[in-house]
């Protein structure tokens, strides 16, 4: 018997702290999953008390997808749970579908190859996913769309320094300058935070579990935050990776209190998961194939 516990000792310190949260985090999906609950807000709320950490995606020298529901981002969040609830309507409850999903929504048109092939603007994320039949951006030329966000992005190229990829291959700056070249010039509509509209109308327009894409007068950038919709009786709030509270909550303010408390915060764009998802032709995702999930 001590030999047994021996062994087994061993065995799991030869397991890098990595490899175990690797383990940890497909045995959680697959826990959430079990469910069979199809909603966003399901998934988001698991996940509510999480650690807001940032740059979590940064870890590997070389591009790969990474899953962590252990530590989350305003970001990762919302592809996460997006990528639960994908699996979850599509009838499946297994980790690979999962990660499959993921690398669906975290790059462009689901094929990872390379840093600049995830999307790193959320205007690009809503494009491409939209593209390939998964999510819609709900709009209207009529209220309470009654803003104009005209993007003109720059801010990844002209701060390469942020950003750990970009540091250790300055060769990649020009690739994604061209990407923030072809976004430049497209225009999108938006709901004002200095308009607010009345609740009736935004229920006509805002769903829970929307994903809510706060826009921002910040010089380069498209979108400041992200997060889900929560009607409460109060109104319309933001449940999020919050930076603030250093972990997942359900604001407690309203929507446009919070909103008013940034004043680089312009308004939000609406996006909506596809009820239906179109079938997918694409391989599985490549990490998962190769570790065998």
């Amino acid at each position: 018997m001590n030999t047994r516990i021996i062994a087994l000792f061993l065995l799991l310190l030869s397991f890098s702290s990595k490899g175990l949260a690797e383990v940890s985090d497909s045995i959680v999906v697959e826990r959430l999953l079990a469910s069979g609950d199809t909603t966003t807000l399901y998934y988001a709320r698991q996940l509510l008390g999480k650690p807001y950490v940032g740059q979590t995606l940064e870890v590997n020298d070389k591009e790969q997808l990474v899953v962590n529901l252990r530590q989350l981002d305003c970001t990762t969040l919302v592809e996460t749970v997006c990528a639960l609830t994908m699996t979850a309507r599509e009838g499946k409850r297994d980790f690979h579908s999962f990660c499959h999903h993921l690398q669906q929504l975290r790059y462009r048109q689901g094929k990872l190859y390379g840093y600049p092939s995830r999307l790193h603007y959320f205007s690009d994320w809503i494009e491409d996913n939209a593209a390939m039949g998964l999510v819609e951006e709900i709009t209207s030329e009529r209220p309470p769309f009654t803003a104009i966000q005209k993007l003109n992005l720059n801010y990844m190229s002209m701060h390469p320094q942020a950003y750990k990829a970009l540091r250790q291959h300055p060769e990649m700056v020009k690739q994604i300058a061209a990407q923030e070249k072809n976004l430049t010039g497209r225009q999108y509509r938006y709901i004002p935070k200095d308009n607010k509209p009345d609740n009736r109308l935004l229920r006509q327009f805002i769903h829970d579990g929307d994903i809510l894409a706060i826009t921002c007068s910040k010089p380069g950038l498209d979108i400041a935050h992200l997060g889900f919709a929560v009607w409460r009786k109060d109104g319309l709030h933001l449940f999020n990776a919050s930076q603030i509270h250093k972990k997942v909550v359900e604001e407690p303010m309203t929507l446009w209190q919070y909103l008013a408390k940034h004043p680089s915060h312009t308004g939000i764009r609406v996006i909506r998961l596809t009820p239906v998802l179109p079938r997918c032709r694409q391989s599985a995702c490549s990490q998962c194939r190769a570790k065998g999930n």
